[in-house]
């Protein structure tokens, strides 16, 4: 087992969840960043859909950190939260963790990023958002 601090996950059910496969590797055999931030966009628009209660289209990427690698086999966890509303954009936390060794309970937080999804109508303009509350 790694020497990293030994974390558990948060306490409630992940918004995406998936098993890292071979076919999303990079050259030098660990999981692609790219495949990574593509789940980091859907789970950060899952929740961005369900505030807007309609269609949301990415805007900005605000940050993206790369902690820790992701390995063939790892069961990843994503877990997003709003975390701010504006007339018509949303703006999503997403953190990302690895269930590695999972006979070993080893979970390591290996990426977190900030991004920004605009709701927009059926012509894919701009649309303001109803006096939702965050949540």
């Amino acid at each position: 087992m790694d020497t990293e601090k030994l974390i558990s996950l948060p306490e409630r059910c992940p918004t995406l969840r998936m098993l890292a496969m071979p076919t999303d590797t990079n050259v030098a055999g660990d999981i692609f960043g790219g495949w990574i931030m593509s789940q980091v966009d859907i789970a950060g628009s899952v929740v961005a859909y369900r505030q807007a209660q309609g269609r949301v289209v990415t805007v900005a990427v605000n940050s993206f950190v790369f902690h820790k690698p992701v390995f063939v086999g790892d069961l990843v966890n994503l877990y997003a939260d709003v975390t701010r509303i504006g007339n018509t954009s949303i703006t999503v936390d997403v953190v990302v963790y690895a269930e590695r060794h999972r006979s070993q309970k080893q979970v390591i937080r290996v990426t977190e990023a900030t991004l920004t999804y605009v709701a927009v109508d059926q012509n894919r303009q701009p649309r303001k958002l109803s006096e939702n509350k965050k949540g």
